[in-house]
């Protein structure tokens, strides 16, 4: 057995044993020591870089390090092999999916300004805008020896003379029961219950004295891919109490929801993806959450999750092959009765756990809950949603149909597959622009601090900002030279956004030829999606009046630049819209408005799904779309004249 020790940037070291010949990235694993490797261990990616401090590890040069690199340390670890004692050096953009969890401002008018529109629009659609929770004080007789009348009886009658609900109509829980007696005693027999309403039926969900204050709070969360997005939501009022991000832990076993389902069915795989995002992920997340907004969890009283299929599944700890086998068929579309304590997290007892329904094995409650935020279902134009994430999730119709697909984008929207790619958080570039001449950029990077790579929003405008300087050609390839011009001995060419001695970072944020390939396949899936679906109906883009864009890629997406590199329909401009989350936005709502919750689960029952890979015509779409802007330069007027 060897000692290996990880050194992480900002935390302790973490020591572990080894075997030798064991793999570098599964003793990493096993330490839970988090390493960004989205291609899940096989060498594709080259994002498992880490620095052999002292030590031996067997691990021969690859392509994704360069001789310099090597003799420096820098190991890949998927495709290194423990042969001794070594001392690992775990940097920062390494891990930065797990460490770089986001608190937002909350003074921030732009930070509530969603949610804010979105009761708006709900309300003018005709929706209420309330939780069926609510709190009910009451005001019990003491007992006397004239009055014995056991607690839970008494608690019951004083809320049938309340609500006139029938006494066998009232429900009190275990849960409730076992803290009533000194619940009642301390509050002097005065007691306010969150009380939930089911038909002619009320249960109580909790028994407070009436000089507590604490809000009654829900908790709505998007569960990403490679991030997850959260809500603490005063329930009476809507008022957001917290806001945070964080990357989801399942990212170190797979970028793409094929490689975890993989990785889920192996000897205990379902457990550790669960842990990966209930423990590694949600419970930070959420610790954080009660710490900033004062918030004692047992006040939190509904959960609402919103994810892709997969992700629904994993977080509940299900079987999910068969979501990646034809037919297809997932374990549930819909589901009812789970509660919040039932997948490990500590709110109240009675919480329950509702999970936006899919409606495919591709197309999940991500978009259900994002199609209700677009609003697409309550207008006569014949409109497009598009989730831009992991995968790329598209509908499209009215409020007369609505139809929906998803494509394989692959991971290049969050900064899979990009060498130098990462999710949209502080360092990230994500935006910019170059000059045409001297080929130099300027760029806008969140936080304000030194770039360390680049985001979904930065990568469409740095792709459309070298094929619109001719640093690049239709296809990709660098036909330019210049200082931020290198290539490698086999002549493959990468342009350099930032150099190392200007950000001090491990190594220079650029981009090359394969990651520009890489995402050009990902926007072609994107286009040929839309245009595939389009003609199932016998429409073309010409149709569209309304294009919604959502997925947490950057502040915003510049429409010119998608649709200048071919990811989106050359129609005007002014028909495009940025909605930000919005599974996160629907989450909320579901949360806030029981008629919203109804309305999402309509929607994903009326909804038509469309089975690409039954489409003979999409990868001939897919194929074609893969060229900058696209092999039919007519489809894109405007691009020609520029």
């Amino acid at each position: 057995m060897f000692t290996i020790t990880f050194r992480l940037t900002g935390s302790e070291p973490v020591t572990i044993s080894a075997t030798a010949e064991e793999n570098l990235l599964d003793v990493a694993r096993k330490a839970n020591v988090a390493i960004d490797a989205p291609c899940s261990g096989n060498g594709a990616c080259g994002k498992c870089r880490v620095r052999l401090v002292k030590g031996l590890l067997d691990s021969p040069i690859n392509r994704h390090l360069t001789t310099e690199e090597y003799e420096a340390g820098w190991r890949l670890a998927c495709c290194s092999k423990v042969a001794g004692d070594a001392v690992i050096e775990v940097p920062d953009i390494a891990s930065a999916y797990r460490s770089r969890m986001k608190m937002a401002d909350l003074e921030s008018p732009q930070e509530v300004a969603i949610f804010e529109n979105l009761r708006r629009q709900l309300v003018e659609a005709g929706f209420h805008f309330q939780s069926d929770l609510e709190f009910l004080e009451v005001n019990l007789t003491e007992p006397t020896t004239d009055d014995t009348m056991p607690d839970n009886e008494r608690l019951i009658r004083a809320v049938e003379e309340a609500t006139g609900v029938p006494y066998d109509s009232v429900v009190l829980p275990y849960s409730v029961l076992k803290d009533l007696c000194w619940v009642l005693r301390e509050s002097e027999w005065k007691v306010k219950c969150v009380i939930s309403r089911d038909f002619e039926r009320i249960q109580i969900r909790d028994v407070l004295p009436q000089s507590n204050h604490d809000p009654m709070v829900g908790f709505a969360l998007d569960v990403g891919t490679t991030t997850l997005a959260g809500l603490l939501v005063d329930l009476q009022t809507g008022k957001i109490l917290a806001k945070a991000s964080c990357g989801n832990g399942q990212i170190r076993y797979g970028a793409d929801v094929i490689n975890r389902i993989i990785e889920s069915e192996k000897l205990g795989g379902r457990k550790r993806l669960q842990d990966a995002v209930i423990k590694e992920s949600i419970i930070p997340m959420l610790a954080q959450m009660y710490q900033t907004a004062h918030i004692n969890p047992r006040r939190i009283y509904r959960m609402v999750l919103a994810g892709n299929t997969t992700m629904n599944h994993l977080a509940l700890g299900l079987y999910c092959d068969p979501i990646r086998m034809e037919p297809f068929v997932p374990s549930f579309f819909r589901t009812r009765y789970i509660f919040v304590r039932d997948i490990g997290l500590r709110m109240n007892p009675l919480a329950e756990l509702v999970v936006a329904p899919n409606i495919g094995s591709y197309v999940g409650g991500d978009i259900t809950a994002g199609t209700l935020v677009s609003m697409i279902w309550n207008s006569p134009e014949l409109s497009l949603f598009i989730d831009l994430g992991t995968n790329g999730e598209l509908v499209f119709g009215n409020n007369e149909f609505l139809m929906s697909c998803a494509c394989s984008a692959g991971p290049a929207f969050e900064g899979g597959d990009i060498s130098c790619g990462m999710r949209a958080t502080d360092g990230a570039i994500e935006a910019c622009t170059i000059d045409k001449d001297t080929m130099e950029p300027t760029l806008t990077v969140i936080g304000g601090v030194a770039p360390v790579g680049i985001c979904g929003s930065g990568i469409i405008d740095l792709i459309a900002e070298l094929f619109r300087c001719g640093i690049i050609n239709g296809k990709g390839k660098i036909v330019r030279e210049g200082p931020r011009i290198v290539r490698d001995k086999h002549g493959m060419g990468s342009y350099i956004l930032a150099f190392q001695k200007d950000t001090g970072g491990v190594k220079d944020v650029s981009i090359n030829e394969v990651d520009i390939d890489n995402f050009i396949r990902a926007k072609g899936a994107i286009f040929s999606a839309t245009t595939t679906m389009l003609s199932s109906l016998g429409f073309d883009p010409s149709v569209i009046e309304r294009v919604y864009v959502a997925g947490g890629i950057g502040s915003g997406i510049n429409m010119k630049n998608a649709v200048t590199i071919g990811m989106f329909p050359d129609i005007p401009l002014d028909h495009f819209h940025y909605i930000g989350n919005s599974s996160q936005a629907g989450a909320y709502a579901m949360l806030m408005s029981t008629e919203a919750r109804t309305k999402v689960f309509d929607l994903a029952r009326s909804m038509t799904y469309l089975e690409l890979s039954n489409e003979p015509r999409y990868m001939d779409e897919f194929v074609a779309a893969c060229f900058l802007p696209h092999t039919d330069a007519s489809l894109f007027p405007s691009v020609q004249q520029e």
